[in-house]
């Protein structure tokens, strides 16, 4: 059989887009009937209709977004006898990705990396369950998964350019009922400092210490949510740490706001964590070194799970409305560099679970993506406590009729767990009596201009200082 030459292909595809229409100059895309020339191209939204019809489904779209997108061999991608198959044909190719809402109803948004869905969560929880039976197993995977998540993460080599001996600034102790709060800068890499306030009981003693990483809630750790949680732990007798995010707070007068959305926030986090931890520890005469927790919501909670695997003097943890099986965190400061990718593929899941056999309480709800927690990661996370006859050792607190909110019934979740694992006062525990501060309260410097002498004042310095 003889196949046409490049001449005869070229003459073809002239004659049909002459056929089709005399203007052949002004011809729009949308306007070019599919064929071999155009790789049988087609609008995307025209497809998407298509498939809608065909299969008696609705397609929830971004219709402004995919305006102008074309698909080529869009015809040849569909396959009339599967809806699921044509799904996948039609939208890999453009990046985008589908779920199902209810019945025949589907959204169709962009493909995102650190977003699958809870039916994807249960297929890696089985393939994660297959490489480990028992501790022996579990613990080789453990130990491999700390040291790739590290590199991964790449907290070393900020490590290493972080300030020997840290300019360390205190402001004045401000009294309130049962408790005080003193904000505080620490330098961590030469010039850039971490910002945040110190709750402590006002009776003497030896406390444990809760680091409070904040959230994305508005406000961050200005949040009166968040500050009822510091305050009233501090009234039960618990030392808590809040800590501003990159590019948050007082962190966005040295970094900008846009600092957050580099993934070097992840790690740069952590840092801060770390180094915080080893000032509370080595400044402070009132810490009880066997209670040292961490408790932080949403991205808070992300960060909470992180600061337990960089640092084992970590005796409890509480990560509210954080990890699952299917969902990485969609900040840069959780998933920007990809720790999920850990040993050939891991989870916030299985990373959380390396905390065993040590006490954690996860709190959920049926508003967000730990709506599947109850029966997909607190049964996984029970399986590898029992490795350690420990499955009572984790907790799950679910809220199915709530919403991504750090509310006074989860609020409550948490101090009711570190009453009972630290040994808190739950008389002291109130939350009536809490002094909610304002931002400016709560700020150690207040002002770009009240930074320290050789204090960093911009992204890009702190890209100069690390490339020394």
């Amino acid at each position: 059989m003889r196949h046409p030459s490049k001449t005869e292909h070229k003459w073809w595809g002239i004659l049909c887009l002459f056929i089709l229409w005399p203007g052949v100059a002004s011809l729009r895309a949308q306007e070019v009937t599919p064929c071999y020339e155009n790789r049988f191209e087609r609008p995307l939204l025209d497809v998407m209709r298509e498939i809608e019809q065909h299969f008696g489904v609705r397609l929830k779209l971004d219709t402004t977004a995919m305006a102008g997108q074309m698909l080529t061999y869009a015809d040849f991608r569909i396959r009339p006898y599967s809806f699921e198959e044509t799904m996948q044909n039609v939208l890999s190719p453009v990046a985008y990705r589908y779920e199902r809402q209810k019945k025949n109803t589907y959204k169709v948004k962009p493909y995102e990396y650190y977003r699958r869905t809870p039916a994807d969560g249960e297929k890696l929880i089985a393939w994660l369950h297959g490489k480990y039976h028992n501790r022996a197993e579990w613990e080789q995977r453990r130990t491999l998964l700390l040291q790739d998540f590290r590199r991964l993460l790449g907290i070393d080599p900020l490590l290493e350019k972080s300030v020997a001996s840290p300019r360390y600034v205190e402001g004045k102790v401000r009294k309130y009922d049962g408790y005080t709060v003193q904000n505080f800068a620490l330098e961590t890499l030469p010039g850039l400092y971490v910002c945040g306030s110190i709750y402590a009981p006002r009776k003497r003693g030896d406390h444990p210490l809760i680091m409070m990483p904040a959230g994305h809630w508005a406000g961050a750790r200005y949040n009166p949510d968040m500050q009822y949680r510091y305050a009233a732990l501090a009234r039960a007798g618990a030392v808590c740490v809040s800590f501003d995010l990159v590019g948050w707070g007082e962190s966005e007068m040295q970094l900008g706001s846009a600092s957050h959305t580099h993934a070097l926030a992840q790690p740069l986090q952590c840092l801060w964590g770390m180094k915080i931890l080893d000032r509370m520890l080595s400044d402070r005469n009132d810490i009880d070194t066997t209670r040292i927790g961490v408790c932080g919501g949403s991205g808070g909670g992300t960060l909470s799970v992180f600061l337990t695997l960089l640092d084992n003097r970590y005796t409890a943890a509480a990560p509210v409305m954080s990890f699952t099986s299917h969902f990485d965190g969609g900040c840069p400061c959780e998933s920007g560099m990809g720790t999920t990718r850990a040993c050939g593929g891991t989870c916030n899941a299985e990373l959380a679970a390396i905390f065993a056999p040590k006490p954690m309480l996860v709190v959920s709800d049926g508003g967000d993506w730990t709506a599947s927690v109850p029966t997909l990661e607190y049964p996984f996370l029970q399986d590898i406590y029992g490795y350690y006859g420990a499955a009572e050792a984790v907790r799950n607190v679910h809220f199915p009729e709530e919403r991504h909110q750090f509310t006074p019934t989860k609020r409550r979740a948490v101090y009711d767990f570190f009453i009972d694992v630290f040994g808190l006062d739950a008389r002291r525990c109130d939350e009536s009596r809490v002094t909610i501060e304002t931002p400016e309260q709560l700020q150690m410097f207040g002002s770009a201009a009240s930074l320290p002498e050789g204090a960093l004042r911009s992204w890009e310095e702190l890209m100069a200082t690390l490339s020394r």
